[in-house]
């Protein structure tokens, strides 16, 4: 078979003229749909299409699509992320952002941080997805807008927020496994208030985490996982360009795990975690002049669980943060500054002695981000003072160019960060275990990126290479399994991504190539890093007939090593998930979703189970 040949890449106008061709629609994407508004690129409200980053946007239509799904699971469907998890629903489990670990990224909830200072992650599992509205994913280093962790990225979660009637909203299923999910609320808002509660609970029996019967741990029961959780926003606006409002989040659920613990009196294989997460914030916008808006923001989030075996109380851990932040937004004749300080404390307590229980963070930053004609301009500097270590200085800087109405392209340099958890550094020795490091300094992170967007009438496509040189990785050592500052890795890749409405008809893809390797000398050298995957895509197709949604998805994730010597190979796996939601009436919807319907057994972890073909019908009520 003989193949036309494509115009060159390397000429803008080439590729113009063959994207016109295969979709023969409007010229230009802002005459046809206004692009979404998006915050932690910037910290400012910018539109996407003036962005020089990675950035992807998660909806509140496509959160009612993903079903009985995790947020994980729904995170792993985005492109350049994968996840891992300790079995099903509620258990430990990360998500890897360019092959970044899960303790090298950042997590935000209504522009809060959260997660756990102990091991340095956020409990992803515990957030419902019922409680989301939208969902934004910075790829990329961005130590210079939030400080620590964020190697690999940014991910933040925005909860509901209300407008205009007073209007319930409801929703029911059930599922395999014995699931069942309710979530109520209620919402509303004038031009002087706005106002959201939304409470919601989970049950399911699950199933048996560990997979491998000759595996130490293993017990043959169902690991069940039950959640309840609450979300409120409150918000007053008493003159124009005046706000103060509330946000809140609590989610308290308890799993079922498999463990041999013989240190445990009277344990046997079945243990429970109890684990508590709270995010509480209020704030004050306000427009002090027509060119500067000052926000203050103070808040506490609170990571805290508790473990039993049978039903003695084994041990508890707690971290509480403390967060203050005041920034502001300044217009200047040419683009648009950012000037803002910040305090964090940090607090862990619980049946853990650690020599050191709390540390404080001040931090100073600045940006200046600029649409000049067909030039996108964006920097960012920040200072972070952290009383364990010092003073850490990280900076990006980016520049967009936009070739036609439907092209443009970016290229970006940025450096990151991450600081060492109280675990790493002050764990107390154990006889298999020499205790942790007080003399370790912040992993570092260098990254360079290009990338290139196409946009026309419905449809969207981008290109992103990106190369991330990270140094000073914390590693834990035989014989002492100390921890020190040894590795080194590289994470580079190419991601791919197309979207797009054909009248009734919509597509989309995402392919991913990673290249994660350990760069430091010694017998691992040039190993892939584990439990990363080399290729991953993510398809869906969906359709809108009369009444009917129907969607589609398809993905497939490549093999990947459970170890760093790279001798225990994880194979890889294609999932198909259905999704389909009729419109009784208005405001009522029937919906259902079958998850990995042709039943196919894989494991992100050695000897953890994942859900097998699953299904989840409910019945859906959102006024419009």
């Amino acid at each position: 078979m003989r193949y036309q040949r494509a115009p060159r890449a390397g000429s803008a106008a080439a590729l113009a003229t063959l994207c016109g061709a295969l979709f023969p629609v409007a010229a230009n994407a802002a005459d046809q749909q206004l692009d979404p508004i998006v915050v932690t690129a910037t910290r400012q409200a910018t539109r996407a299409n003036e962005l020089t980053s990675d950035v992807s946007v998660i909806t509140r239509e496509e959160i009612n699509a993903a079903g009985q799904s995790t947020l994980e699971q729904l995170l792993s469907r985005q492109a350049g992320i994968q996840y891992t998890a300790n079995g099903g629903p509620g258990t430990n489990s990360g998500v890897i952002i360019r092959g970044a670990s899960s303790n090298q990224s950042i997590v935000l909830i209504d522009g809060q941080r959260i997660g756990s200072a102990t091991t340095g992650s956020a409990a992803l599992a515990r957030i419902p997805l019922d409680q989301i509205d939208r969902i934004e994913i910075l790829r990329g280093p961005a130590s210079s807008l939030y400080g620590a962790d964020a190697i690999g990225g940014v991910i933040q979660i925005f909860t509901r927020k209300g407008e205009g009637p007073t209007r319930l909203n409801a929703s029911t299923g059930y599922g395999t496994y014995g699931t069942t999910d309710t979530t109520v609320g209620v919402s509303g808002g004038t031009d002087l208030v706005s106002y959201s509660v939304q409470a919601g609970y989970l049950d399911t029996g699950s199933f048996n985490a560990i997979h491998n019967k000759s595996d130490i741990n293993y017990n043959p029961d169902d690991d069940g996982y039950r959640n309840s959780n609450l979300s409120a926003n409150f918000s007053v606006r008493p003159a124009a360009g005046q706000e103060i409002g509330v946000n809140l989040l609590a989610s308290d659920g308890s799993n079922q795990y498999d463990s041999n613990d013989f240190s445990a009196v009277g344990a046997d294989k079945n243990y429970t975690n109890d684990q508590l997460l709270e995010s509480y914030s209020i704030y004050s916008r306000n427009r002090l002049n027509q060119v500067w808006t000052s926000t203050l923001r103070l808040g506490t989030s609170t990571d805290a669980s508790k473990g039993y075996a049978g039903n003695i109380r084994e041990y508890t851990i707690r971290t509480d943060m403390d967060q203050a932040s005041w920034q502001n937004d300044i217009v200047l004749p040419i683009g648009e500054a950012l000037l803002a300080v910040e305090y964090t404390k940090q607090k862990v307590s619980g049946s853990t002695d650690y020599t050191v229980t709390e540390r404080t963070i001040r931090s100073l930053l600045g940006g200046w981000n600029a649409s000049i004609e067909k030039h996108r301009l964006q920097f960012n500097l920040r200072r972070d003072d952290n009383s364990q270590f010092g003073d850490e200085t990280t900076g990006s800087a980016s520049y967009g160019y936009q070739f036609t109405p439907d092209w443009r392209a970016h290229l970006s340099y940025g450096t990151a960060f991450r600081a060492p958890t109280f675990n790493e550094l002050y764990f107390p020795p154990s006889a298999f275990f020499s205790g942790g490091n007080p003399d370790l300094q912040p992993e570092q992170a260098k990254n360079t990126e290009v990338g290139a967007n196409w946009e026309r009438g419905n449809h969207r496509a981008s290109l992103v290479l990106y190369n991330n040189v990270v140094t000073d990785l914390i590693e834990f050592r035989p014989p002492t399994y100390a921890p020190v500052n040894v590795s080194k890795a590289l994470l580079r890749g190419a991601t791919l991504t197309y979207d797009g409405r054909f009248s009734e008809w919509g597509a989309g893809a995402a392919v991913d190539f990673l290249d994660p390797k350990n760069e430091e000398d010694g017998p691992n050298k040039g190993n892939r890093l584990a439990r990363r995957s080399t290729q991953q895509m993510s398809s869906y197709i969906s359709r809108t007939l009369g009444n009917w949604d129907l969607r589609g998805e398809w993905q497939l994730v490549g093999n990947r090593y459970d170890d760093q010597a790279n001798t225990n190979l994880l194979g890889g796996y294609g999932l198909v998930n259905l999704y389909a939601d009729y419109r009784l009436q208005r405001d009522w919807t029937l919906f259902a979703r079958a998850n990995n319907i042709f039943d196919k057994y894989y494991e992100t972890i050695d000897n953890y189970a994942t859900a097998g073909a699953n299904v989840f019908v409910g019945v859906r009520y959102a006024p419009k």
